[in-house]
């Protein structure tokens, strides 16, 4: 897997199940304000993607550019779970691993449900937009 600023192959690569939405913010109050932070797992998360992504050969200069992105979610047990938790920190997590500069460059997010797979499994395919499809 490589990457580069142009964009024109699909980059395709594996992270682990990230932490779910209720985890993976937390509130605090800090000198009488309230604030919302990434929690202890969602720090972890973003380590742990930005390894994954190395160790699978992930060598990014930011993509630019409209991307198309598909997640497959390979849950880790029969437990009731809704897809639309899954890409907020995905999403975030590859944009602070500098795979592109901003997710707002998404105009396609996909996300399907795959078989059951120990600890879970998350398959990414990033691949930019064609000029026909903007």
């Amino acid at each position: 897997m490589s990457g580069n600023s142009s964009a024109t192959e699909c980059l395709k690569f594996d992270l682990p199940w990230p932490p779910s939405v209720n985890t993976y913010w937390r509130h605090v109050v800090m000198k009488g304000r309230s604030t919302t932070m990434l929690s202890k797992a969602g720090r972890e998360f973003r380590k742990t993607a930005a390894g994954e992504l190395l160790a699978q050969g992930g060598v990014f200069t930011e993509l630019t550019g409209r991307l198309r992105v598909h997640l497959q979610a390979f849950p880790p047990d029969r437990r009731k779970r809704d897809l639309d938790n899954l890409p907020k920190s995905v999403l975030d997590a590859l944009t602070h691993a500098k795979v592109w500069l901003d997710d707002s460059q998404i105009d396609d997010l996909r996300i399907t449900r795959g078989h059951i797979v120990k600890r879970g499994l998350l398959r990414v395919t990033i691949s930019p937009m064609t000029s026909e499809e903007l």
